[in-house]
């Protein structure tokens, strides 16, 4: 927040509450870390992919993603902690855009925590609660983001590349999950079969991408950063069903073809609100 004076904007001193958001935010991500490292395996943690007697393995639906999509978390982490850091400094303590993300951002982390612990116990139902949460949660950042523009081109690398990709990532986690979830329950093809209910998810799935890439068109970082998270999580399912078990070869073009859109949807959006920003329509945002 600032005031105005006859010299421009002044930037108003931090109060208690922003130094305390500044404080508990550093915590949270080091809680989010600690989370990780347990659901890696450290620290006698089981790992996430054999809990729940591996309803989320590499393996266990046809829209489980091949393992290695899952490093991207160790890129989201990462973004957390910088965030974490950048927040914290003490020029930053009045920032409106932190101080509009920064409870949200907390809230985010420990929800991933408490997701970890619960798949840890086998609650894979409960799990299915906890990760919609941390989707809506996520999806409250998208909307202050885009609503709220950076200072600088930092502030939006650290807060709209890590909220970015940490929202598209849970999109298709969550998709994951519930597929998960479904199998473990053991609700059958539900009348069209395992392969047409995961196309339809799916397609549903660039369907989202495409309306992520359209609401967030005026904020380049943000609306790409989705994507690529996105199409990486959404490729990674498509190598799982071509190379991996259970094999499915239909569900694996639909995974590529949903990928391409997550991919090329945000480029398209952002390319085209330049554009319309320098003939005139709404101006483009950092």
């Amino acid at each position: 927040m600032t005031s105005v004076t006859a010299s421009g904007p002044v930037p108003l001193a931090p109060t208690s509450s922003d130094r305390l958001r500044q404080v508990v935010v550093v915590v949270g991500s080091l809680v989010a870390v600690a989370g990780a490292a347990i659901g890696s395996g450290a620290f006698g943690g089981q790992q996430v992919e054999d809990a729940a007697g591996g309803a989320l393995s590499a393996d266990a639906t046809p829209l489980a993603p091949a393992s290695p999509a899952f490093r991207i978390w160790s890129v989201i982490y990462l973004g957390l902690v910088a965030y974490a850091v950048y927040q914290a400094l003490p020029r930053n303590g009045s920032v409106p855009r932190l101080r509009q993300t920064g409870w949200w951002v907390l809230v985010s982390m420990l929800l991933n925590a408490v997701w970890i612990g619960v798949v840890q116990q086998g609650w894979i139902v409960a799990s299915v609660v906890v990760i919609a949460a941390l989707l809506t949660v996520l999806a409250v950042l998208l909307v202050r983001l885009v609503r709220t523009p950076p200072d600088s081109a930092g502030q939006a690398v650290v807060t709209d590349g890590t909220v970015g990709l940490y929202l598209g990532w849970v999109s298709v986690a969550t998709l994951a999950n519930i597929a998960a979830t479904l199998v473990a329950a053991d609700v059958g093809g539900l009348g069209l079969g395992a392969t047409a209910w995961s196309v339809i998810v799916l397609a549903l799935a660039a369907a989202l991408s495409v309306v992520y890439a359209v609401f967030a068109r005026h904020r380049a970082v943000l609306a790409v950063a989705i994507g690529l998270a996105l199409s990486w999580g959404l490729a990674w399912i498509a190598v799982g069903r071509s190379t991996g078990e259970p094999r499915d070869d239909v569900v694996a073009v639909a995974a590529g073809v949903a990928a391409a859109v997550a991919l090329l949807a945000p480029v398209v959006t952002t390319l085209v609100a330049r554009s319309t920003g320098r003939t005139g329509g709404v101006p483009s945002a950092r």
